[in-house]
């Protein structure tokens, strides 16, 4: 059996694209201090529990050749009784980007799938296909070339013109051709990429690095880069695994993150498609009743309490409301969202009051608030994003990081002293900016920072805002040409607190019609 027929199988099978990185790293210090055979005896042990704790869960095990080969030959011989630890039903991807030319290529395939007997490999397609063709001359084996990388520079060569697209897209094009049993490497912190691959290479296996510490949401990465069917994307997690209290629990967890996000896709998909049901090259994501009983037991065990109220309200299997109750939550505990009397700048009064600017003060808060504002980016078309100050300029820059985006922000009022510039940050005539705010009630400050990104001869179409408040705000950016995407309504908010027990239906329906009236 090809290597991803057999991966397509496992992953249909356990219900699970989980893909466990086992990098166990001791620095020159730590080494010199307590000694390698110590580190080495500890590595072992942390690979097994690693191993013996998250085989339910996934679909293959990475180790990656550099911790190994630090220790020199001690090192491969802790690699082959780690791989001794790993069930043979569970495939083993080293992760060792190798790249040479062909005699030296099939030296190091017969290393990794001889000697070591991986079944996959990551490989480096810089020199073409003269240094792949040695690891697909193995039968039944796989390898996963690298497309786009989840390193902050990646986009010093992988980003570069070659005819109209990026580079990276050429390769993804380029090598997808060679065989059935190449995969690619796409960053799964870089949504974007993710998009763009999948649609120059719609039925390949995509390995994804990137989740967890290096700053990817696995759902988003899903959303992003699934196939039709809602799979064909590995997701990796390595130090969000290792370095968890228990391994075991944070493989499920992101597992269920990963099955949810499939489940929603394949439902949106379904709902978009005008394929022929008949078709058997695209499927339905398939979940073993043992996988879609403990995910169902999982989201239904995943509640949101707040401080005033002993009630729950239960998720839902779709990533996107999740992250709304998750936001919801955060936003009462935090007091970005308050209820009370508040007088407004315009001197009316207000039951309810909002202020993002509160979010900063709290990491994970701050995160939920970067992953919405990723959300809505992802089908957008942008070069960079615009942060309005004051209140949008932190927000801009915590979903430009989770998006690994550039930003830029406009100067309101614009600077008269130094440089006088009108617009702060590095841009090209002609880009299109994604606006970002963190509320809208009416849309005057966004057409004033409108007006100064285009007065830099910037392309400005699309805002999008953590919270719409009101209903004048749409018409607003409707009459500039600029179409807004909000992530929540603020009537959403009251049907949160509605559901939580902190007002009752009669309250929140006067908060709506006070809004309805605004």
């Amino acid at each position: 059996m090809l290597f991803f027929d057999r991966i397509d199988a496992i992953v249909r099978e356990k219900g699970s694209s989980l893909c466990v990185g086992l990098d166990p790293y001791f620095s020159l210090e730590t080494r010199r201090q307590k000694g390698d055979d110590t580190c080495i005896r500890a590595a072992l042990d942390a690979n097994r529990r690693i191993i013996e704790a998250t085989a339910a869960y996934a679909a293959c095990y990475k180790p990656n050749m550099a911790f190994y080969e630090a220790f020199g030959s001690a090192g491969i011989d802790l690699l082959k009784k780690t791989l001794e630890a790993i069930p043979r039903e569970i495939p083993v991807l080293i992760d060792a980007k190798r790249g040479d030319i062909d005699s030296t290529a099939q030296a190091y395939a017969d290393a990794v799938f001889g000697e070591l007997g991986a079944d996959a490999v990551t490989l480096s397609p810089y020199m073409g296909i003269d240094s792949v063709k040695p690891f697909l001359a193995w039968p039944e084996k796989g390898v996963f070339v690298l497309c786009k990388t989840s390193n902050p520079s990646s986009k010093q060569f992988q980003e570069l013109d070659a005819g109209g697209e990026a580079l990276y897209v050429r390769v993804a094009k380029e090598c997808s051709s060679w065989s059935n049993s190449v995969g690619l490497v796409v960053a799964g912190n870089d949504y974007d990429a993710l998009a763009k691959v999948r649609a120059a290479s719609p039925r390949s296996w995509f390995l994804a690095p990137g989740v967890g510490a290096q700053g990817g949401a696995a759902d988003l990465a899903v959303r992003a880069g699934a196939r039709d069917d809602g799979l064909g994307l590995l997701v990796v997690a390595a130090r969000s695994i290792a370095n968890a209290a228990d391994p075991g629990e944070a493989a499920r967890a992101l597992r269920d993150t990963i099955v949810q996000a499939q489940t929603a896709f394949t439902a949106a998909a379904s709902r978009s498609s005008h394929t022929d049901a008949s078709d058997a090259s695209i499927r339905p994501i398939s979940v073993s009743t043992a996988a879609a009983q403990t995910v169902q037991t999982s989201a239904a065990a995943q509640t949101v309490q707040t401080s005033a109220a002993a009630q729950t309200v239960q998720t839902s299997q779709n990533p996107e409301a999740d992250l709304k109750i998750q936001l919801a939550k955060a936003l009462v505990d935090t007091g970005c969202f308050r209820l009370g009397d508040f007088v407004l700048k315009s001197g009316i009064h207000s039951p309810f009051y909002i202020d993002l600017r509160r979010l900063i003060s709290r990491p994970e808060a701050l995160g939920l608030a970067a992953k919405a504002y990723a959300s809505l980016a992802l089908p957008l078309r942008f070069d960079r994003v615009a942060g309005i100050p004051a209140a949008g300029l932190p927000l801009a820059t915590a979903a430009c990081l989770t998006m690994q985006r550039p930003m830029i922000w406009p100067r309101m009022p614009v600077k008269e002293h130094g440089t006088g510039n009108r617009v702060e940050g590095d841009f090209h005539s002609g880009e299109r900016i994604l606006l970002l705010d963190d509320l809208i009630t009416t849309g005057e400050s966004k057409k004033e920072a409108v007006t100064i990104l285009r007065s830099e001869d910037l392309i400005i179409e699309d805002l999008i805002v953590l919270i719409e408040r009101g209903k004048q705000g749409r018409p607003d950016m409707d009459s500039i040409g600029v179409r807004l995407h909000a992530f929540l309504h603020v009537t959403e908010l009251f049907g949160y607190c509605k559901d939580c027990g902190i007002i009752d239906a009669e309250q929140a329906s006067r908060l709506r019609r006070f809004v309805e009236a605004e």
